[in-house]
């Protein structure tokens, strides 16, 4: 998937990635009434960069890595963020 390859471009030159995964839910969301395209998204995102950050700090480092793809390819992102240490024992 093109969106794929090029989340993890963005989230590896600037994070210090460590796993990512993707899933498409678009499909789901097609009929909706507020559909107004692109695609609906699930990530799992694994960075040392996340140590010490809360939810919010986290998100926002995904965010400011996604760039303009959040207002266009990208309409909807749920991530769940973890630190190397956290992924491990999950």
């Amino acid at each position: 998937m093109a969106i794929e390859t090029e989340m993890k471009l963005r989230l590896n030159s600037s994070l210090n990635l460590e796993h990512f995964e993707v899933k498409d839910f678009t499909g789901r969301h097609l009929h909706h009434e507020l559909h107004k395209g692109g695609f609906h998204l699930e990530a799992i995102i694994v960075a040392i960069d996340f140590e010490g950050q809360n939810l919010v700090q986290r998100h926002r480092k995904v965010y400011e890595a996604m760039g303009e793809l959040m207002q266009h390819e990208i309409h909807a992102l749920s991530m769940k963020t973890f630190t190397p240490q956290e992924w491990e024992t999950k």
